[in-house]
């Protein structure tokens, strides 16, 4: 195989009912998670099709940020899969199990690097508020994020806090409702290295085997930036951002119909 395929899942590949009404289809689509009993998340049915198709020709990589609990709820058309990276590449699954000395050799970096994760856990709840925020949580004890109220939260916030986290070795940063702390030392981008060595190892992928990338967040801007070629969708983080780079190709339409002309040009791109 001469290409491998790194793609962001939430807003990228797979959307919730409310990202689908914030750009509506009249495209069919198919549920591809559910979450207690309820459709979570979706795609166009033409998008699913495609991606099992895909998948069954290249090596393809779910990359997300959710933690591996979360990202067990999805059921992506081209399952199962080889390789997936969670936890924002703190996590490498191999055949679905965790793959502990990954895992082991990025908290030592953390550990080493700047402020741990309660370091950081304890800075920002002296910042914090149950009139702005609704949740904290700690991500598979790598990293941790805020749920917050829009409307309430303080204009300031994320600019103080994120000049604390760059100070201690990490960044911080907004997806919708949700407010990231994440270590330095985790980024998609190296975990996909990471998984392209190995399958190359393997004898699954040449040598010289291309990544081409997806995603909409601040957290896959090192990972689209550091494929071959890479696209983003026309909404999300990077979208608001104005974010573009040489290699980072936009598409045409939003939400779930945008997730559907990604999967077209993984498609293209690995003719």
């Amino acid at each position: 195989m001469n290409t491998l395929i790194a793609t962001d899942l939430d807003r990228t590949m797979i959307y919730s009912k409310g990202a689908i009404k914030a750009a509506p289809t009249n495209a069919a689509i198919r549920c591809v998670e559910l979450d207690k009993g309820n459709a979570a998340s979706h795609m166009t049915v033409d998008a699913a099709n495609l991606l099992q198709d895909l998948a069954s020709r290249v090596p393809l990589i779910p990359t997300t940020t959710r933690t591996i609990a979360q990202y067990k709820r999805i059921h992506l058309p081209g399952e199962p899969f080889r390789y997936a990276i969670t936890s924002n590449g703190g996590n490498i699954l191999v055949d679905g199990a965790p793959d502990h000395e990954w895992r082991s050799a990025v908290v030592d970096a953390t550990n080493a690097s700047g402020a741990s994760l309660d370091d950081v856990s304890r800075d920002v709840h002296e910042r914090i508020s149950s009139d702005w925020v609704d949740k904290f949580r700690v991500a598979d004890d790598m990293f941790c994020y805020l749920v917050v109220k829009l409307e309430a939260l303080p204009p300031t916030f994320l600019a103080e806090w994120g000049q604390w986290c760059a100070d201690h070795g990490w960044s911080a940063s907004q997806q919708g409702r949700k407010i990231y702390a994440m270590p330095s030392t985790i980024c998609k981008s190296r975990a996909v290295a990471e998984v392209r060595k190995r399958l190359i190892e393997e004898g699954e992928l040449d040598s010289a085997a291309r990544v081409i990338a997806a995603g909409d967040g601040a957290l896959d801007a090192e990972m689209l930036m550091a494929a071959d070629a890479a696209i983003r969708p026309r909404h999300g983080e990077l979208e608001a951002l104005n974010w573009q780079h040489p290699t980072v190709a936009l598409t045409d339409k939003m939400g779930i119909e945008a997730g559907e002309e990604i999967v077209r040009w993984f498609a293209a791109q690995a003719a």
